[in-house]
């Protein structure tokens, strides 16, 4: 059974409309993997010589196991916004003669040889393999090796448990900021000395193999409770099943001066009231409004205007950057149904773009306090907003019509990749960067006005020329209609 859910998984992964989609991203991800493990194995294979240099009189190993604690915290938090539970379309399984503890064991063991327990390897092993080679006893350096394998596994199943409690809640990456950092603060200040604790028990195991059946204990506990929790969600009618909610309704008569845009308008505004994942872009704004608080202050970066154009156009466009790149998988639950109404595409494009011109007005006009740090950072804030407006919209929109992964409106926004391809990652060096360009070089050659004016005329050509590009765009989508229902009905 394994061999089959094996053989299901790789042809929904090759078959799917995204993977061509995605060969870069791959490609770039693949680069990724290899520049950590070589990483990680420099880091095994040095540490030791490096510690019997700088500490020639100390141990180690117990150096290491004293570092211990530090290692597992930033692996915990890593994981829990960087790593995901596999997952398997269970539907189809569970009306077959396929029983629950398979296809339970099956999820819990992927993700027991994912790249996140893998990778550490290449630190463990070569380290290890060092100790017998430095007259550590063979069963001393085994030891070792297993239970930081077994550290590995226990931090993996904690983190999807972590995750689970966090998603009920609507800033889900809080709790796992307050664990960390509540555990850090209480090992910074000696409070209670985790690292001492931490390295004291692994010392111990190492001098008491038997100890290792504690760890052992833990891991096989937290493996159960995960199956435990899995196997409650784990009945057909559990998605059929509707949730009782107070039912609540706006009107949004204000949007109807907005003309024939009106009724996609109000759809986008519920959409991102109602839904998880698009209302935390809300919430995000705040982040994007105090991000000038980073630089303006800081002294490094008053000699570097160029940077000031870059969080110009990030405080101004963050609502913009967020909401645009997923246009229009938002809409990819219903995109079948919204294809086959009597609508004009291009007024749908067009509340889109409504909608994140309002946000970066809102934004510049959120950030005129900023005037405070001089009158140059409120010009640099209004020609970000006027090209963001007149050319990173339309450049949204467009990069928008290649988007082949659905997205789930019910998940958390912050460190979420799900429906997210290439198209995301290569659309922000137009975005970020080449505004930076195109102020830099009037600014360097001429002047500062020189540099604001470039953005703000570049803008306003995008602006007046809006209608002919959106003719442009809307032709392209119109072209790729079929392609995005067709992709849009597959799970990624």
């Amino acid at each position: 059974m394994i061999k089959h859910f094996l053989n299901f998984e790789w042809k929904q992964f090759f078959r799917s409309s995204y993977w061509q989609k995605s060969i870069a991203l791959n490609i770039l991800m693949g680069f990724l993997a290899l520049y950590f493990m070589l990483t990680f194995l420099i880091l095994g294979i040095s540490i030791y010589p490096l510690l019997k240099k700088q500490f020639p009189e100390s141990d180690p190993l117990i150096l290491v196991n004293g570092f211990l604690f530090y290692w597992f915290l930033g692996d915990l938090v890593m994981r829990f916004f960087l790593q995901k539970l596999p997952v398997v379309n269970i539907k189809p399984l569970l009306t077959l003669p396929i029983k629950r503890s398979v296809i339970l064991n099956y999820v819990l063991g992927k993700s027991a040889i994912s790249f996140f327990n893998f990778l550490p390897l290449f630190a463990i092993i070569p380290f290890g393999v060092i100790l017998i080679f430095e007259d550590y006893s063979t069963t001393t350096a085994l030891i070792w090796m297993l239970l930081m394998y077994i550290f590995t596994l226990i931090i993996n199943f904690l983190n999807f448990i972590i995750e689970a409690k966090s998603a009920e809640t609507e800033l889900s990456f809080l709790p796992i900021i307050a664990i960390a950092s509540g555990l850090f603060a209480l090992n910074y200040f000696e409070i209670i000395s985790i690292s001492s604790l931490l390295g004291n028990a692994v010392n111990s195991i190492i001098s008491n193999p038997l100890l290792i059946l504690i760890p052992l204990t833990i891991l096989v506990g937290l493996y159960a409770f995960n199956y435990l929790e899995l196997k409650k969600k784990l009945y057909v009618d559990g998605s059929l099943k509707a949730k009782a909610a107070v039912a609540t309704t706006t009107d949004l008569a204000w949007t109807r001066r907005f003309g024939d845009i009106a009724p996609f308008l109000q759809l986008d505004l519920k959409l991102l009231w109602r839904n998880k994942r698009p209302r935390s872009t809300i919430f995000i704004l705040v982040i994007g409004l105090l991000y000038g608080l980073i630089f303006y202050p800081n002294p490094t970066y008053q000699n570097m205007p160029a940077m000031f154009v870059f969080v110009g156009i990030f405080v101004t466009g963050i609502f913009m950057i967020n909401f645009g790149q997923f246009i229009p998988a938002w809409d990819s639950g219903y995109y079948k149904l919204l294809m086959s109404q009597n609508i004009k595409y291009k007024q749908y494009l067009n509340s889109k773009y409504s909608l994140m011109t309002i946000s970066a007005v809102i934004m510049f006009v959120l950030s005129i306090p900023y005037v405070y740090f001089g009158w140059k950072i409120l010009a640099i804030h209004f020609a970000a907003m006027v090209y963001n407006i007149g050319v990173n919209s339309h450049v949204l929109l467009f990069g928008g019509s290649f988007n082949r992964k659905k997205i789930d409106l019910t998940q958390r926004a912050a460190f979420n990749y799900q429906g997210t391809g290439a198209v995301q990652w290569l659309i922000g060096f137009p975005l970020l960067l080449i505004p930076i360009l195109f102020f830099y070089i009037p600014y360097k050659f001429i002047n500062f006005e020189a540099g604001i004016i470039t953005l703000i005329v570049l803008g306003g050509i995008g602006i007046i020329f809006h209608q002919k590009l959106m003719n442009f765009i809307t032709k392209r989508y119109l072209n790729s209609k079929h392609k995005m229902i067709s992709a849009f009905d597959q799970n990624n």
